[in-house]
């Protein structure tokens, strides 16, 4: 783990960033509507225990990242466990660089695998590149925060590719 070269860092949310964390939310709750009001409209029930697995899949996921970034992140105390210092590398973080996200992108892909409604997919499709954007944003600002530092993590460990990164964590070990 390295701690950021720049002082105390914060993430600062602009008003687009509040705007798409508004629409991420919408797309969010859109689709929670959808999966009460059309669960299995297609009947395709294969999609919709793959939604389940995915779904299941993306909260363990969440979960394992929370864990990692509370206990390894350094957060200075009475600051949110978000607000880390060090580049975590270890548990689900030596496997997939933002294993959040991609929670929060499986998601967005289980509930419209559970609904199979063409508004939930939509609705879908568009959290996904919302949080995909996101991601992106923060990658740039960790390589401003934490420099050649998560440079060289970044050649380690894939973005979001959870078999790659599998397999490179076997290979490192």
């Amino acid at each position: 783990m390295n701690e950021g070269k720049r002082g105390k860092y914060h993430w600062n949310l602009g008003r687009k960033d509040v705007i798409i964390m508004y629409a991420e939310g919408l797309c969010f709750v859109g689709q929670v509507i959808l999966c009460f009001l059309f669960y299995n409209r297609a009947g395709l029930n294969l999609l919709l225990y793959l939604g389940w697995v995915l779904l299941a899949i993306a909260i363990v996921l969440g979960w394992r990242a929370r864990i990692a970034f509370e206990t390894k992140g350094k957060a200075r105390e009475g600051e949110s466990w978000l607000r880390t210092t060090a580049v975590v590398e270890s548990g689900i973080y030596a496997v997939v660089r933002h294993p959040m996200y991609l929670s929060f992108m499986l998601i967005f892909l289980a509930l419209a695998c559970i609904s199979q409604h063409w508004l939930s997919a939509l609705l879908g499709i568009t959290g996904i590149l919302l949080i995909y954007g996101d991601m992106r944003r923060e990658e740039k600002s960790n390589i401003d925060k934490f420099g050649d530092y998560y440079l060289g993590y970044m050649q380690k460990v894939p973005r979001m590719n959870l078999v790659i990164g599998i397999i490179r964590l076997i290979r490192r070990k």
